[in-house]
């Protein structure tokens, strides 16, 4: 099965293919799935109906011949009575003559050729009693020996049964036979049965169910044909308003539903532009409240840099000969130096998550070797790290290393990781580790120090939140870093993800496809990480 313009095509050669291109269909058209279950529910209901006609006919045209039937066997056997009654016959010649006649009457009574006749057992012997005989053929054995019973135990009835008789060609038909027992003079009595063929009710009720059927199939034919119309009117402009607000989600905001009549199809096309005329207006203003606000940041951020440079500046002439000064000048000089520095770094902070808030951020993707980069930052922030007492370890197992990643954003994300751990890792060791699968690249800063709690996690990602505000930082910081650093994995389409716990440390993993656009399904490096527990030194 192929697809093309994103319509689903069947060989139709191929059997094979037809079950997914149902269920492509099942899932995909509304129109397809609606008929096909009015279709099916009528499909069952005629044949309901059709089954309980069929049955209620059918039994109809049995009761209606087996009253036929009742009626002539007991007319014929009334009239074989009475002609047996009427005679004199006393010798073996004239009792069979008059069996003869007897059988003549209940044939032309009875509008049957199939007649048998059987001496009911258990009675004295005579000399004079015909022999048994029987018109039914190779349909004799059709007499059931309870059918037999009832007649020889109960003579002054009549008991019938519904069979199933044979031609000579072999080929069966329906029918019933009748029994009944008649008295012959000098003889004794005789076990009377009388064959009915159905086969005019088979053959009418053939014809019933033959129409009923073919009546069911055009009848489902033409509620499906009709179905199909109807339906076609309804989904077509549900599905002319599903391709519109697709056009529209993907940013064609002057796309709308053409407007036609009076009807709901039509109200629901007028609303549905009407709210896409409220979006677009909307979305106008929020993108000219963006400008205003980048303008302004921009501005703000411009009138700013020349100020804090001029301070910047002077602050550094005064660092610069703070040894001259008194004691208490000179270490006002030095915060002064070091809260310009911060200041500076809290102006780009927010800067570039003002950026990522109006959505004007870009990457620059080029292959890049993230084990050289780790390297790189590593050894930029080596002395940093010794001056706490910790030391900066690389393992990189290896595997498909490079990926299209915009280095500098990488690179900050990294930076502020270290940073971090290096900052809260109570002077135990911190392991940067980087592996890489078919599809991503991880890179994962692990550190021994005091951790946190989980709901201490939950907030690690918020702006100018500390896990402890009453302690000071020791290298710097905006407290923006980590809000930063996520807004730059998902950038990247990745994952800056967190495990911590208390006295095991803390681990930061940053998840990134290796191909620009790709989505990530799975990290190569686990989390919660693999040495939880073990000691760190």
């Amino acid at each position: 099965m192929a697809t093309s313009g994103g319509q689903s095509r069947v060989d139709w050669r191929s059997w094979r293919s037809w079950p997914g291109f149902l269920a492509a269909s099942w899932r995909s058209s509304l129109q397809f799935r609606t008929v096909t279950i009015t279709v099916v529910l009528s499909g069952i209901a005629i044949v309901l109906v059709g089954a309980y006609t069929s049955a209620s006919v059918g039994n109809d045209l049995f009761q209606s011949r087996l009253g036929q039937v009742l009626l002539d066997s007991n007319r014929a056997t009334a009239s074989a009575q009475g002609i047996l009654d009427s005679s004199d016959a006393i010798d073996r010649v004239q009792v069979q003559a008059l069996q003869d006649s007897a059988s003549s009457a209940i044939s032309t009574a009875s509008s049957s050729s199939m007649i048998a006749l059987f001496r009911v057992p258990g009675q004295d012997p005579s000399t004079v009693a015909p022999q048994d005989f029987s018109k039914f053929g190779d349909s004799t054995g059709a007499i059931s020996l309870d059918l037999q019973a009832a007649v020889q135990e109960h003579g002054g009835d009549q008991y019938w049964q519904s069979v199933t008789f044979q031609d000579d060609d072999g080929s069966e038909y329906p029918g019933v036979i009748v029994g009944s027992q008649l008295r012959l003079p000098v003889a004794g009595r005789y076990e009377l049965y009388i064959g009915y063929s159905l086969r005019d009710a088979e053959s009418t009720l053939s014809f019933l169910q033959q129409t009923l059927l073919i009546s069911g199939l055009a009848l489902i034919l033409l509620i499906g044909a009709v179905t199909w119309i109807v339906v076609r009117f309804v989904v077509t402009p549900i599905r002319v308003a599903a391709e519109t607000s697709q056009k529209l989600a993907s940013g064609d905001l002057e796309v709308r539903i053409p407007e036609k009549g009076e009807d709901v199809i039509a109200t629901l096309a007028r609303s549905f532009n009407g709210m896409a005329d409220s979006l677009q207006s909307q979305i106008k203003e929020l993108a000219e409240l963006s400008e205003v606000q980048q303008r302004f940041v921009s501005d703000v951020s411009h009138e700013l840099r020349t100020p804090l440079t001029t301070i910047r500046l002077a602050g550094d002439v005064l660092f610069d000969q703070r040894a001259v000064f008194p004691p208490a000048a000179g270490r006002t000089a030095e915060l002064l130096h070091t809260q310009v520095e911060r200041f500076e770094l809290l102006l780009a902070d927010l800067l570039e998550i003002s950026r990522y808030d109006a959505g004007s951020v870009s990457l620059d993707p080029e292959p890049t070797n993230l084990v050289h980069l780790a390297e790189d930052v590593i050894d930029g922030m080596r002395s940093l790290g010794e001056s706490k007492g910790i030391d900066l370890r690389l393992v990189a197992p290896g595997g498909h290393l490079n990926a299209e990643v915009d280095p500098r954003r990488i690179r900050r994300v990294l930076q502020n990781l270290i940073g971090n751990a290096i900052e809260h890792g109570e002077g135990k060791p911190v392991v940067v580790s980087v592996d890489s699968n078919q599809n991503s690249v991880a890179i994962a800063v692990r550190d021994y120090g005091l951790g946190m709690s989980q709901t201490e996690v939950t907030h690690v990602f918020d702006r100018f939140w500390r896990a402890d505000p009453s302690r000071q930082r020791t290298i710097g910081g905006t407290g923006l870093g980590l809000a930063i650093s996520r807004e730059d994995a998902s950038a990247h389409g990745g994952w800056l993800q967190v495990w911590s716990s208390p006295g095991e440390g803390s681990c930061f993993r940053l998840t990134v496809p290796r191909r620009a656009g790709d989505a990530v399904t799975a990290s190569p490096l686990p989390l919660p990480p693999d040495d939880i527990g073990g000691p760190h030194v």
